[in-house]
């Protein structure tokens, strides 16, 4: 963003413009007043909230979608956040979905100081389309990218090596890939590091993880997807206390909705339990839970549902597009 531009609006206004641009209201963004937007520091900010599958999603006919198709809500992207290090001058994405194109535009507005179209590295937790196939607009039928790191599991690394179209992301260097291993810090910075988790998912492909970052003086756990809280071999309870933000899989808020399916086969802990095993812990520690990667069925996606004020009332919060987290 040139010089003059920062001369002529306020950093508010400029963020104002900004998600205005991609569809957005800046009313969305954890910002209280222009003294939080000032470029400093390491920030987390939310690029999408939806399941794989986006909303509206496809052939659904219910009222979740049916008026989405002719009137889509631009806020609704798919699961992904982003990291800006403006001290440093770099940005990263985590889940490459997608709505990268939009996305990838978002990160640049918010960190307002990159030229380039790719961030300095994308972290993919597994190989489920919403968190992946995105790359795809990094090969030659798009962007053309040149050597962009992406950070993958042992698993995962291989099958992008191994399999088209990826493997050709690979061998025309479109993409560099970068190994990563489970409970072992990545240091993006002298005050800000990522570490892989394991969870249990279904794991077709590649493993699933989840992601701890640590930032200067705060940390973020983020977790879209796992199939319960109760089969994973640490205590979600535990790993809460251990940080500042919790971004956790909220896929469907209860078995109602999902009752033409077979759970068994999309496995994930409803909103419901998850709250049910969030209810003894502290407020103080219900504030740090963000729920995220919301199916198109689910009633969180109405900030006016019965859902949506019961997880407020839990002192818990629903992820927000354009939202702002300070590390």
């Amino acid at each position: 963003m040139p010089n003059k531009y920062l001369k002529r609006h306020s950093l508010l206004e400029i963020v104002k413009i900004a998600v205005t641009v991609i569809g957005l209201s800046a009313c969305h963004c954890t910002v209280e007043n222009e003294k939080n937007l000032i470029p400093e520091g390491i920030r987390i900010v939310v690029l999408g909230t939806i399941q794989d599958g986006g909303s509206p999603h496809i052939g659904c006919n219910k009222d979740c979608c049916k008026n989405l198709f002719t009137n889509p809500d631009q806020q609704r992207k798919v699961v992904c956040l982003g990291l800006i290090d403006y001290q440093n001058k770099k940005t990263w994405l985590i889940e490459a979905t997608p709505d990268i194109s939009a996305q990838l535009k978002m990160l640049k507005q918010f960190s307002n100081f990159k030229e380039a179209a790719t961030p300095d590295g994308i972290f993919i937790s597994h190989a489920h389309i919403g968190h992946y196939t995105g790359l795809m607009y990094l090969g030659k039928e798009a962007l053309g990218a040149q050597n962009s790191p992406v950070f993958a599991m042992p698993r995962l690394k291989t099958y992008f090596e191994t399999n088209g179209p990826w493997s050709q992301l690979v061998a025309q260097n479109n993409i560099s890939l970068v190994g990563l291993k489970s409970d072992s810090s990545i240091a993006l910075s002298k005050t800000l590091s990522i570490t892989p988790i394991l969870v249990p998912h279904r794991d077709e492909y590649s493993e699933t993880v989840g992601f701890i970052i640590n930032g200067p003086t705060k940390s973020a756990l983020f977790i879209p997807d796992i199939n319960k809280w109760a089969i994973w071999g640490k205590s979600i309870t535990d790993e809460i206390s251990k940080v500042d933000y919790a971004f956790l899989d909220a896929t469907f808020y209860d078995g109602i909705e999902i009752n033409s399916r077979n759970i068994s086969e999309i496995p994930h802990p409803f909103v419901v339990e998850s709250l049910k095993l969030f209810a003894p812990l502290s407020l103080k520690e219900r504030n740090k839970i963000h729920f995220i990667h919301f199916n198109h069925t689910n009633p969180l996606l109405n900030p006016l549902s019965k859902a949506s004020k019961q997880v407020e009332k839990m002192g818990t919060h629903r992820a927000k597009i354009g939202e702002i987290f300070e590390l």
